[in-house]
């Protein structure tokens, strides 16, 4: 019986080790592509769209900017870990960077949710201005300081 017990325990350990590594993994990187739009539009596109497709190409470029925009000064490319840019990757600092993920997540469910109760109060044409504005601070983001697009 202690057998199967041990045997089994070992199973588990080794089925739960790749997920503890890789949540370390991805716990050292600043962001990932998935945090960044894919298309940037003009005034004409935007026109054709719909109030609600607008609200959520709006809500796309602000998560985009409150999740890059505290780490600019260090980092504007996506999958950059602590390592890549000198930073021990210690568990101070991967703590640091999780707490860091797991707040600017819960914070952008709220800035969500008011940006769907209250955005739409808003004319057509300043949510539009207002994406083309967001798309502009993208692309400087994007653009660092060695000006690579």
């Amino acid at each position: 019986m202690s057998k199967i017990f041990t045997n089994f325990i070992f199973i588990v350990f080794i089925a739960i080790s790749p997920i503890v590594v890789a949540q370390e993994v991805s716990d050292a990187i600043f962001f990932t592509k998935k945090s960044q739009i894919t298309k940037f539009h003009t005034i004409s596109e935007l026109q054709t769209l719909k109030k609600g497709d607008l609200i959520k190409l709006y809500q796309d470029r602000v998560e985009e900017i409150m999740i890059i925009l505290p780490f600019l000064s260090l980092v504007n490319e996506p999958g950059i870990r602590l390592n890549d840019i000198g930073i021990k990757e210690d568990s101070r600092h991967v703590k640091t960077l999780r707490n860091n993920t797991h707040s600017t997540q819960k914070n952008l469910e709220t800035t969500k949710q008011t940006i769907e109760e209250l955005v739409p109060y808003a004319d057509t044409e300043k949510i539009i201005w207002t994406i083309l504005y967001f798309e502009e601070v993208i692309k400087k983001m994007r653009i660092g300081i060695n000006g690579n697009f």
